[in-house]
């Protein structure tokens, strides 16, 4: 499964990857930045997480349209040797 990790300091909540993308991103309640939901995390980590194949466009959507360019996606696989 592709990963992704969101750099959350320099997260500015434009709020364009929870638009394009609600089933994977939303605001933190807290800090009004972006976030992974629960059910996509690296364990508590809010930053990172895997990308279901049914929701991979839509990260790339999301990573691609973010102003400051803060959302990673590895959506490369395990090498075959």
């Amino acid at each position: 499964m592709p990963k992704v990790t969101i750099d959350r300091e320099s997260c500015i909540s434009c709020a364009s990857c929870w638009t394009e993308c609600p089933s994977f991103f939303f605001e933190n309640p807290d800090d009004s930045f972006s976030m992974i939901k629960e059910e996509f995390r690296n364990g508590k980590d809010i930053n990172t997480g895997e990308v279901p194949e049914d929701l991979v466009d839509c990260v790339q959507q999301a990573a691609d349209l973010c102003p400051v360019q803060i959302i990673h996606v590895d959506v490369k696989g395990p090498q075959n040797t």
